[in-house]
């Protein structure tokens, strides 16, 4: 009786009459709804739909295959109180960029606990143990934050449905932004280079023997190609590399 209760309500918060047509599960209303909001390009109204059908409190949606300085602007859409979002977004960036290449591809659609910092301020009610889910748009990584309430029983087979619905949702409301960031982020013709010789295992004396030019200048270009594939050291972006079939 509760589950019929909790379907009729999600039937109508979506905007579907209770009284007409089939019975359907909140999990079957919810991609409904999230078809529609993705055709209106509804990014904010979709999160909220899916941060209600795990009863969490709040979402925060962030991109993380950017520079590890960019703070705030790795922030696609959120509705935690702004003091929230600004204390996290230095963590959340350090601890993705403190994971390794076969680490990231494991926790993909696998939901994380983690605990907020004590001086973090929040809401009343609300407790102080989020999850993470992270998953791919493209060549881009992303993860869904969730505050819940305090006290609450999470339900695990829900909170891995809304990775994978998350991840198709934005893939579509994000598209467009994602590609224009990508273009501005694509390698020139010099660093793949760069990269391939990395990869073969030469040194930036090397390769500036190799391509003809300055040791400070395969210098420069390794360091572009870690500040736009947002890796720290050469394996790192060897590994990113090989990912993205470009080694």
């Amino acid at each position: 009786m509760e589950t019929i209760r909790s379907d009729v309500a999600a039937w109508e918060s979506y905007g579907f009459s209770a009284e007409s047509g089939e019975r359907k599960s909140a999990r079957e209303l919810l991609i409904q709804h999230l078809g529609r909001c993705a055709s209106r390009a509804g990014l904010s109204t979709g999160l909220r739909a899916l941060t209600d059908y795990v009863s969490a409190s709040h979402y925060l949606l962030v991109r993380h295959d950017v520079s590890p300085e960019a703070g705030l602007e790795t922030v696609v859409a959120s509705d935690w109180p702004f003091d929230m979002v600004r204390s996290i977004a230095g963590s959340v960036l350090a601890s993705q960029s403190r994971m390794s290449e076969l680490d990231k591809c494991l926790g993909l659609l696998k939901p994380c606990f983690h605990h907020l910092a004590e001086g973090a301020p929040v809401p009343k009610g609300v407790s102080r143990e989020y999850c993470v889910i992270a998953f791919h748009v493209g060549r881009a990584r992303m993860s869904l934050l969730l505050l819940f309430p305090e006290h609450f029983i999470l339900s695990q087979s829900k909170l891995r449905d809304v990775g994978v619905m998350t991840g198709y949702f934005a893939s579509v409301c994000c598209k467009g932004a994602i590609l224009r960031q990508d273009r501005e982020m694509e390698l020139t013709e010099r660093e793949i280079e760069c990269l391939y010789w990395i990869a073969e295992g030469k040194t930036s004396d090397e390769i500036a023997v190799i391509l003809g030019i300055s040791r400070n200048t395969i210098n420069n270009y390794i360091t572009s190609v870690m500040r736009k594939t947002a890796t720290k050291t050469r394996s790192e972006a060897i590994a990113w590399a090989v990912r993205n079939s470009l080694v």
